[in-house]
């Protein structure tokens, strides 16, 4: 999603919705897909628009993709040129882009996460900054955060919290989820966020403890992890010989699958050896790029490599 932060985890209070945001990592997206007039590219998580709007500069056309209806309207608001919105999660980017009419395209750009938008509008659930509706649904529909803890048993959201947030503490945390709920329903982020830090005895200052359960839950709730895995999947199948992916991801867990992925596909050919981190300069002004990790790949042709 153009603009991504780093996940619902920021520790940087959110600020109003803006018009536009400035997407990380932008002139290394560019470098690693190489857009061109004439050539054909896939947005897989459109978001702001931010890196769609540079490779519509660079001449090409862009196929965007998002599940946020919100993120939909904004870009429809905008109208760009040579910009084609589709409604849907990345991982169906194949049939999506089957029923636009496309078979193939020369790069697939995924910007993996919450995007800024989501983050900074509070009425969302992302942030455990301001008091909202426990929600975090990307796509405003199926079973939301607050369901998933005041419903799911103890082990299971200890499972959920170890393995998304990978938090240490993640069995304490749900039992005082469970311990809290059997009083009221956990209905708003500041209420979970005062539960979880209470799992935290001598907290005072530093990183929020709730971080990790917020990014744990968003990611479960979203099915992230899953979505990833089909996402690279079916770009690698819709790129045609020569095309690049680019995939933006924010921490470990994302940016393991992405590693491995590319490591393992036969299709595909890495870029580069490492991730590709923003210059100082971009994190210093925008911390939201602190986390960031590019990694990009092409695709090859399979009569060359026969």
């Amino acid at each position: 999603m153009n603009n991504t932060a780093p996940d619902s985890s920021s520790d940087s209070p959110p600020t109003p919705v803006a018009l536009t945001h400035v997407p990380v990592l932008a002139a290394e997206v560019l470098d690693a897909l190489n857009p061109a007039p004439g050539k054909m590219f896939v947005d897989g998580t459109l978001g702001g628009a931010g890196h769609t709007r540079l490779l519509l500069a660079a001449g090409a056309r862009v196929y965007g993709i998002d599940q946020d209806p919100f993120a939909l309207d904004r870009a429809r608001e905008a109208g760009l040129d040579g910009l084609t919105v589709l409604q849907g999660n990345y991982r169906d980017m194949g049939a999506l882009l089957a029923g636009a009419g496309v078979s193939e395209v020369d790069g697939v750009l995924l910007d993996i996460g919450v995007s800024s938008f989501q983050l900074d509008d509070t009425d969302r659930g992302f942030s455990y900054h301001s008091e909202a509706p426990l929600d975090m649904r990307m796509s405003q529909s199926g079973e939301s955060a607050a369901e998933v803890v005041n419903t799911y048993p103890e082990a299971e959201l200890a499972s959920i919290i170890y393995e998304y947030g990978e938090d240490r503490l993640s069995r304490r945390i749900a039992r005082g989820i469970v311990y809290a709920r059997e009083k009221a329903p956990i209905e708003t982020t500041v209420q979970l966020a005062e539960i979880v830090k209470r799992a935290y005895p001598g907290f005072s200052k530093g990183i929020h403890p709730a971080r990790r359960t917020f990014q744990a839950l968003r990611i479960h709730v979203n099915d992230e992890l899953g979505a990833l895995r089909d996402g690279l999947s079916a770009a690698e199948a819709l790129l045609r010989p020569g095309g690049r992916l680019a995939v933006i991801s924010f921490h470990s867990l994302e940016d393991r699958i992405v590693k491995r992925f590319l490591l393992g596909s036969a299709a595909l050919r890495p870029l580069t050896k490492r991730p590709v981190i923003a210059a100082e300069d971009e994190q210093a002004s925008n911390p939201r790029a602190r986390s960031a990790k590019l990694r990009s790949a092409e695709k090859l042709d399979p009569e060359v490599t026969a």
